[in-house]
């Protein structure tokens, strides 16, 4: 397990005196051994060592606590403290060294790397996005689905994905309860307002809760994912294919590779299928919070003029019906401590939406008739350059001159064609070859044509 495979003293740095600093330096390694430009992973002594320091100036150290007989003195100077960094994680197997000839290299084991990840990725809070992580299932699915040949292990993908997205849904109602627990153990108004804002809004609500609120919520593709998996498990032909495909990539007999195969599915199956119990928990707890935020923030700074003397005289007359002496008030409006208007109404809970029987609508046919000849009557008055050129061409019949009042307007086709003979060079290229198998001359005159018509008079003449 996990002490086989990291030394047995690699935790001692971050559980001593000096663990901010060692904090600060591991990040500030992690960003040297995992930039996305490295090539290779050996690292030059001095490129850490001097990252080392960097991080020591940076974060300004000026104290350092003895953990040891070797550091009876504290450091004197940046390098005494990067020497004294760098020895120590090395020592704990945070670092190994190798040599190369006459020069000293860094580099990370393959454990220690992964560990670095994860607790950078702690330290950092990386938000996860839903949407990603349901497309990712549903994208393998359909590869593993389309081709299980070539690409079957895309499957074992889907299914890790998912736990990990099951995993972070988790994580997130435990974080939602762990803040409740935290804020009514404060007794700050402050500290609530802001705990609830840094921690609640900037990196639940607004990374996770607020992403399943939405219109486009990433769980719109949970009936697609289940349905095409329901599918899956009946279909023997793709479930031998994926077996085959498993069998050569992880290199098992057929029953464990098909074994592997349903127990993938079903893993998929079960996160889906149990996510609406998942989200109606962490509804809950997102309410509880945001009640006791609210109640909060009602009753905070209170400053209204004589609130001081109507509280002291409301305690007083409680004492006095207490004793007997005059009945107890049902509510505190009756004391005129609170107003009607200012008691806020709890937040509603989110109501599930009840399924409901979809009946297409008939339409009247005189609308899909009056739909037909506007479509009938649009189609007619649109500019087609094949139009163009066969009512020039029908006109022409052998022609090689013909003036305006030639032409004959019969139906609606005619006149769009007629009033676009003119601008036939504007209409594309398709129109520019046509036009130039023509050329018109104008007149200063104005001529009626088929009595539809009235224009600048024109000659077209037919190119040779």
């Amino acid at each position: 397990m996990l002490f086989n495979k990291l030394p047995d003293a690699i935790f001692l740095p971050l559980s001593g005196q000096n663990r901010q600093i060692y904090q600060v330096v591991l990040l500030e390694l992690a960003d040297l051994f995992f930039d996305e430009d490295l090539i290779d992973p050996f690292i030059p002594r001095d490129l850490v060592r001097s990252s080392i320091e960097n991080a020591v100036v940076r974060i300004g150290v000026r104290r350092w606590e003895a953990e040891g007989d070797d550091d009876a003195e504290p450091p004197r100077s940046s390098a005494d403290y990067t020497n004294r960094i760098y020895r120590r994680l090395v020592e704990c197997g945070w670092l190994e060294e190798e040599q190369r000839i006459y020069r000293q290299y860094v580099l990370l084991s393959p454990s220690v790397s992964y560990m670095l990840r994860a607790l950078v990725s702690i330290a950092r809070l990386e938000k996860r996005s839903y949407g990603g992580a349901v497309l990712n299932v549903l994208s393998s699915l359909e590869a593993a689905i389309n081709d299980p040949v070539g690409r079957g292990i895309t499957l074992a993908e889907a299914a890790q994905t998912a736990a990990e997205f099951s995993a972070h849904l988790t994580d997130m109602l435990l974080g939602l309860r762990e803040m409740k627990i935290t804020l009514s153990e404060s007794k700050n108004p402050q500290e609530i307002v802001r705990g609830f804002f840094d921690r609640f809004v900037e990196q639940i609500l607004v990374s996770d809760y607020k992403t399943l609120k939405t219109r486009n919520n990433p769980f719109r593709y949970r009936r697609q994912i289940i349905s095409m998996l329901r599918d899956l498990q009946f279909d023997l032909l793709r479930i031998e294919q994926l077996s085959q495909h498993y069998q050569l990539q992880y290199e098992l007999d057929y029953d464990s590779a098909e074994a592997m195969v349903h127990q993938h599915i079903n893993r998929i199956i079960r996160i889906f299928e149990s996510v609406d119990q998942r989200l109606a928990a962490i509804d809950d707890f997102r309410y509880q919070l945001e009640k006791r935020v609210a109640d909060t923030v009602r009753y905070m700074d209170k400053t209204t003029p004589g609130m001081a003397a109507r509280l002291s005289r409301l305690i007083a007359e409680l004492g006095q019906r207490k004793r007997g002496k005059l009945p107890l008030p049902k509510t505190l409006e009756e004391v005129a401590f609170i107003s009607p208007s200012s008691v806020r109404s709890p937040i509603r809970r989110r109501v599930e939406a009840k399924p409901r029987v979809i009946t297409r609508t008939s339409i009247d046919p005189k609308v899909l008739e009056l739909r037909r000849l506007f479509k009938e009557y649009k189609e007619r008055r649109e500019v087609k350059i094949d139009r163009i050129e066969a009512y020039l061409s029908r006109h022409f019949d052998g022609r090689q001159t013909l003036k305006a009042t030639e032409f004959s307007i019969d139906s609606v086709e005619d006149y769009i064609c007629f009033s676009y003979i003119r601008h036939l060079p504007s209409l594309g290229k398709k129109a520019r070859q046509v036009a130039s198998q023509y050329r018109i001359e104008f007149d200063d005159t104005y001529v009626c044509v088929a009595d539809v018509v009235e224009c600048r008079g024109f000659e077209i003449h037919r190119n040779s």
